[in-house]
């Protein structure tokens, strides 16, 4: 099996101390990939550590990008695009940040959506409201929260209540929309208090503390999503349960559960909804903006040389007026033939069977540019891999667009629904990848829904269209806009046919 890449880099740099030479560091490989082929390789081998030295040079004798040089407008425009491609989901992470820590107190933005200071998280107390428009593809199978952290500049406490059987995960992300930490039922976290740190706070862990959890920038953010029925019954039981999911700067910290009454705190007046998703992006103000993302966010190794060239195209724009005009043009010209193809799902993941898309590395995405930036644009803060599965598509079947003024039906043969410990779900999305408000209040099928009929062979049909399928069928219709519109499958905590990649999601059949 070849190794992971960062073992033979890890390799490479062993062998350039040891003043291994290039030929003999292929050698290397070769032994780390068939131990019975490397005797006859390394056979005959000889490399100097003059040669070695001629071969590869240590990282500090690397040559920097030289300042002051006249770059020509071509060149800037090849950067730019890289850099707007690759720091889109960072600038969009500080935006978000922005607009969320100017809650006064942890409340409810516009009455829909979780708001705190900095440091401090809100909780909703039920699923979340179709208006909703700060992020894309939320999902009516959790009840949310919301959170935004400077880490190393105080670090904080998150409470972890008695969950009990129910399902719930803590997301945890860094600036660069990776989660860092394990908190969540799929770990078997305990009860307790969970300390979030940056990268540089130099504190002891303190008494009463369960775990510290460290985070790889200051710049951090917490989503808690909880399972919740779709019953009245459970809506009641949850309550105590998510008053207790609350987190505050590690000062504050007393060893005692606080308490917050999520279902009671104010709304906070923010800006009115224009039906689509906060542009948390603006082309105009990202090279104003992204020098404060190559100081809060550390080179992942081997992107020195990427910060570099970054560098020294804002040090050379800011000299030179009409290269900053070529960096703004770059910008917008980018988010309209680049980043704007992210949004459809065909763009998104790879191909999972039947006209679907599967997540791939979501939520840890470390080089995976392609990825991190497709998802930051089409439905930013999905869960890793091993906590959730995400299936997406624009299309039938066939392959042509789901139009509302057409019905489908979506069979899941019996034993054939997504494999889980946790639960699935089915969710219908309209073309700005919101909910689309409808009289039946219905915006998701699945393991919360109590009441779904089966067919008699054991099977299960979910309906979605513009027109009822029927009264005896309405309990599995999903209503859909009258334009197009997506679907997106959930596997929270899948088994092993969701790991690894063998389920494959339903057929979707136009029917009308």
């Amino acid at each position: 099996m070849t190794k992971p890449i960062n073992e033979l880099v890890a390799t490479r740099r062993d062998a350039l101390k040891s003043g291994i030479g290039a030929t003999s560091f292929a050698a290397l490989l070769t032994r780390s990939a068939s131990p019975v082929t490397m005797s006859a390789t390394v056979v005959g081998v000889t490399t100097t550590a003059s040669e070695a030295q001629q071969a590869c040079s240590t990282a500090s004798d690397v040559s920097l990008p030289a300042t002051g040089v006249v770059m020509v407008p071509d060149y800037a425009r090849a950067v730019a695009q890289m850099a707007y491609i690759w720091g889109w989901p960072m600038i969009n992470m500080i935006n978000r940040r922005a607009a969320i820590t100017q809650a006064p107190q942890p409340g409810h933005l516009n009455g829909v959506l979780p708001a705190a200071p900095r440091g401090q998280i809100a909780m909703l107390a039920d699923y979340i409201e179709p208006s909703e428009t700060f992020v894309t593809c939320p999902n009516q199978d959790v009840v949310y929260g919301l959170g935004f952290f400077s880490l190393d500049e105080e670090p904080v406490v998150i409470q972890v209540p008695d969950f009990g059987d129910r399902f719930w995960v803590y997301a945890l992300y860094d600036a660069r929309t990776d989660q860092f930490g394990h908190v969540g039922k799929p770990y078997n976290s305990k009860p307790g208090f969970y300390l979030l740190a940056g990268p540089n706070w130099k504190g002891l862990k303190p008494s009463g503390i369960t775990e510290v959890v460290r985070c790889s920038t200051s710049l951090a953010n917490a989503i808690p999503r909880v399972f919740q029925d779709d019953t009245s019954e459970d809506k009641k039981a949850i309550q105590s349960v998510i008053n207790q999911i609350v987190a505050y700067p590690l000062k504050d910290f007393t060893g005692k559960m606080k308490t917050i009454e999520w279902s009671k705190v104010p709304n906070i007046p923010g800006p009115k909804s224009s039906g689509e998703e906060t542009k948390w992006v603006i082309p105009e103000k990202f090279f104003d903006q992204f020098d404060e993302v190559l100081d809060i966010v550390d080179p992942l190794p081997g992107e020195e040389a990427m910060y570099g060239q970054f560098r020294l195209l804002l040090d050379t724009a800011s000299k030179d007026p009409e290269l900053k005009k070529v960096l703004v043009a770059t910008a917008i010209d980018t988010e309209e033939k680049v980043i704007k193809s992210f949004f459809q799902w065909k763009h998104n993941g790879r191909p999972a069977g039947n006209g679907w898309n599967r997540s791939t590395n979501n939520a840890q995405f470390g080089v995976d540019y392609f990825n991190r930036t497709g998802t930051a644009k089409s439905n930013m803060f999905d869960n890793r891999p091993t906590e959730t599965q995400y299936f997406y598509t624009d299309n039938d079947g066939a392959g042509a667009e789901l139009k509302g003024s057409s019905s489908y039906e979506i069979t899941l043969a019996k034993g054939q629904e997504p494999p889980v410990n946790g639960f699935w779900s089915l969710t219908l999305y309209n073309d700005k990848h919101l909910f689309h408000a409808n009289n039946l209040k219905r915006y998701s099928l699945g393991t919360k829904n109590k009441n779904l009929k089966r067919n008699a062979d054991g099977s299960l049909t979910l309906y979605a269209g513009g027109k009822s399928p029927g009264a005896d069928k309405e309990t599995n219709w999903l209503p859909a806009p009258d334009g197009t519109f997506s679907l997106y499958i959930r596997a929270y905590w899948g088994k092993e046919g969701i790991l690894d990649e063998s389920w494959t999601p339903p057929v979707i059949k136009k029917t009308a």
